[in-house]
Parts: C-alpha cells; sequence; structure tokens
C-alpha cells in the first residue's frame, strides 16, 4: 500500500496537478482576501448586475468556436492541433459577428427581460466576450495538449491580482456595476493574451513528420471532428443554461439583489472546484484520452478519481452546509447573510458538480458526447422546473435555491453512475 501510495505521488499526473492546483490556489487566496473589501465597496444589486452579465456570457462562451477547441487534445499530429486552432478562431469571429447582429435587433427585449434599463449598453460587450474567450479555449487546450501545466498555473495566479486589485482600486473611488463588468470581460482578454504570449516563449517545438506535414484542411477537421459542434457544443450550451439559470430566473423574478446574494454563494463555493476539481479534469482528459488509446481500465481511473474528489470535498463543501450564514455574514458583511442561507443549497449543487469533473471529462473519450446532450436536456428540465416551483408554489427565492441544489446533487449522481457503466461496456469492447 506504501509503494502504491509513493508510486502514485511520483506519478506525472499528480505533478501536472499539483502545479496547475498551485497556480489556481494562489490566485484564489488573492480573490478570497479581496473579497471582503469587494463586499464592502459594492452593493448586492451591482454583483447582482455583473452575476447577470456572466450568466449570459457563461450561455454563449462555450460555444464560441463550436467546441473545436475541445478537440485540439486529441490528435496525434501537432499539425491537426494547429488546423483545429485555425478553425476555431474562424468559427468565433464568424459567431461575435452573429451575436452583434443578434443584439442589435432585440437590444431593447433583452434589457427588459433582465431589468438592465439602466445597464442597456452592458450587452455590446458580449461580441468581445466571444473572440476573447475562443482565444482563452484554444491556448488552454494548447497548453494542457503540450503539457505546460506550468504556464496555465503562471497566468491564473496574475491575472487574478491585476483584476482583483482593479477591482478594490476603482471601487473605492467609483463602486458601480460598469467596473465590475468591464474587469469580467477584462479577465477574460488578459488570460487569453498572456497564455499566447507564454506559449510562444516556451521551450515546446511543434514536431514536423514531413514538409507537407503542416498542411491540414480546416474543412477537412471540421468533418472530421464533427462530433463537436453536433453533440458536445449544444450540450455545452444547455449546460451552461442550466448553470446560468437561478441568476437570470432570481433577476426577473426578485430582482438584481437576489442574484446578486445566489453569485456571492455560487463563486465561495466555486472555489474547490477551481482549486482541485478543474485541475484534476485538465489533467484527467489527456490521461483518460492516452489511456482508452493504450487499452488500461478506465472505469478504474475514472471511479479512482471521483472518489478522490469526493474525500477533498466533503469537508469544506459540508462545514459551508452547517455553518454558511455565520460564515458569509463574518467574512463578507452583515448585509450577506443571506447569500450564507443560499450558499448552504448551493453547496449540495457544487459538491456534485465537484466530484463529476471526471465523468465529464470522459464523455469524449467514451465516444458518450450524443449521451451527454441528452441527459443534459434533463438536468437543464429538473433545473428548470424546481426553480419555478419555489416561486410561483412557494413565493420563495431561498425554496426555489433549495429545489434547485437538491436535483442538482440529485442528477450529477445519477450521471457518475451512467458514466461507470458507459465504461464498463468500453472495456469490454
Amino acid at each position: 500500500m506504501k509503494k502504491h501510495i509513493k508510486n502514485l505521488l511520483k506519478s506525472k499526473f499528480v505533478k501536472n496537478v499539483t502545479i496547475l492546483a498551485t497556480g489556481v490556489a494562489g490566485a484564489q487566496v488573492v480573490t478570497m482576501a479581496l473579497s471582503p473589501i469587494v463586499t464592502r465597496l459594492y452593493t448586492p444589486e451591482a454583483i447582482g448586475v455583473l452575476g447577470s452579465f456572466t450568466a449570459i456570457t457563461r450561455t454563449i462562451i462555450p460555444i464560441a468556436a463550436l467546441t473545436y477547441p475541445i478537440a485540439i487534445v486529441l490528435p496525434k499530429r501537432d499539425q491537426e492541433a494547429e488546423g483545429i486552432i485555425k478553425l476555431s478562431i474562424y468559427l468565433s469571429l464568424i459567431i461575435a459577428t452573429l451575436v452583434t447582429v443578434i443584439i442589435g435587433g432585440f437590444n431593447s427585449t433583452i434589457v427588459s427581460v433582465l431589468k438592465w434599463e439602466e445597464y442597456s449598453s452592458f450587452i455590446y460587450l458580449i461580441p468581445l466576450v466571444v473572440i476573447f474567450s475562443s482565444f482563452l479555449q484554444v491556448s488552454e487546450q494548447w497548453l494542457i495538449r503540450t503539457n505546460q501545466f506550468v504556464i496555465n498555473a503562471k497566468v491564473y495566479f496574475y491575472q487574478s491580482v491585476i483584476i482583483n486589485i482593479s477591482k478594490v482600486g476603482i471601487g473605492l473611488f467609483y463602486p458601480v456595476a460598469i467596473v465590475l463588468v468591464i474587469l469580467q470581460v477584462a479577465e477574460i482578454a488578459l488570460r487569453a493574451i498572456m497564455m499566447m504570449i507564454f506559449a510562444k516563449k516556451s521551450k515546446y517545438k511543434i514536431k514536423r513528420i514531413s514538409s507537407n506535414d503542416s498542411k491540414v484542411s480546416v474543412k477537412h477537421l471540421a468533418k472530421k471532428y464533427y462530433v463537436f459542434p453536433l453533440y458536445r457544443a449544444p450540450e455545452k450550451f444547455l449546460s451552461s443554461v442550466a448553470q446560468s439559470l437561478p441568476v437570470l430566473l432570481l433577476t426577473g423574478l426578485f430582482g438584481p439583489a437576489s442574484a446578486g446574494f445566489y453569485s456571492l454563494g455560487r463563486t465561495a463555493l466555486s472555489i474547490p472546484s477551481r482549486l482541485i476539481g478543474d485541475s484534476i479534469g485538465d489533467v484527467f482528459y489527456p490521461r483518460i484520452s492516452e489511456a482508452a488509446k493504450n487499452g488500461e481500465n478506465v472505469k478504474m481511473l475514472i471511479k479512482r478519481a471521483t472518489l478522490a474528489l469526493a474525500g477533498l470535498g466533503i469537508i469544506p463543501f459540508g462545514i459551508i452546509i452547517l455553518f454558511g450564514p455565520i460564515i458569509f455574514e463574518f467574512v463578507f458583511g452583515a448585509e450577506w447573510d443571506i447569500a450564507g442561507e443560499y450558499a448552504r443549497w448551493i453547496a449540495l449543487a457544487s459538491f456534485s458538480v465537484f466530484i463529476n469533473k471526471p465523468s465529464v471529462k470522459s464523455m469524449p473519450v467514451l465516444s458518450a458526447q450524443r449521451f451527454h446532450l441528452f441527459f443534459t436536456v434533463i438536468r437543464l428540465l429538473t433545473r428548470s422546473v424546481s426553480l419555478i416551483i419555489g416561486f410561483f408554489i412557494f413565493n420563495s427565492d431561498l425554496v426555489a435555491v433549495a429545489l434547485f441544489g437538491i436535483a442538482e446533487l440529485l442528477a450529477n449522481l445519477i450521471f457518475i453512475f451512467i458514466t461507470l457503466n458507459l465504461s464498463e461496456k468500453k472495456i469490454q469492447t
């Protein structure tokens, strides 16, 4: 047993997770250290507007390049990966143009639904988010493909320091929603730019086999990896809609302040996911892809990773479930105790999302993207129903969030169970 643990600690997988988690940890320390100041400078309404803007952009970001960037990790040849990068960027420019046209045509409707009469100009920042997020996605996936996790770690930390200090510095003189929204867009752009600069300066060299090897048809790659826009893009879009749904519905049904309470609770509870869950997920994706190619037991890999995350997450999420209101009031200020009540139920959803990272990352490898899309549709419906019941039957934002948390927990546990069954079939074939 000791030998097994020692070998595990020395493994490349654990080393990469540690490198990435260290950078994310530094970024989250900065974020949490300055959050009590941010929540005392900006009102719940301002943070609610930011939450609504983030919710909208979150639904668009996954389809900024029709999820082709996720395929960058898969090809054996770097030239194919380069071709996918070009394809992704071309698509993002087209989609950004379409988004601009849609915003121009439905501006008043969008503003009315979101109750953004004072912030109507904000939505014209969305096309920029589409472009910047596409560059960010291709940069991230290229660094994952080439195992340059040190760069990812550096960028996470530097970006967090710059953006959070800016929130506080500007907020001392001008603590309004527009500052938070612009910095949100700047955060995406900054991460993308830093990743591209560091990647260009890195020692990694693209391996070319022949003089003709660099000529890869973008059209050919679009067809070869068609399952991503066909299944993964709709799944990512619907999944993002499902994640953003609480903020959008709380804004529309209960007002920006309720959305602000929820946004703070979700942001605080996303820290374990960003610190550990995303790090393991990013390293796990190329690992399980390699394991499937080599005929390894992918079910065991998924199971071990899921159980490890469950063990790591049970304490931080459990503490929030027990003492959420007290912790939030002490850390963020007296007016944020309601966010702590929300957080108790958000913790159930966040914990289940935290432990299902390996299952989600396994979908392309298990050729289960069609199933993933179907399951996401079901999950979106259950989330919607739970929130609507909370409003129309109980007329309570807290009950709505509670039902949402319970529904999300059950859905993700079922998802993990089905993924393990699919991986078993993968072994048998």
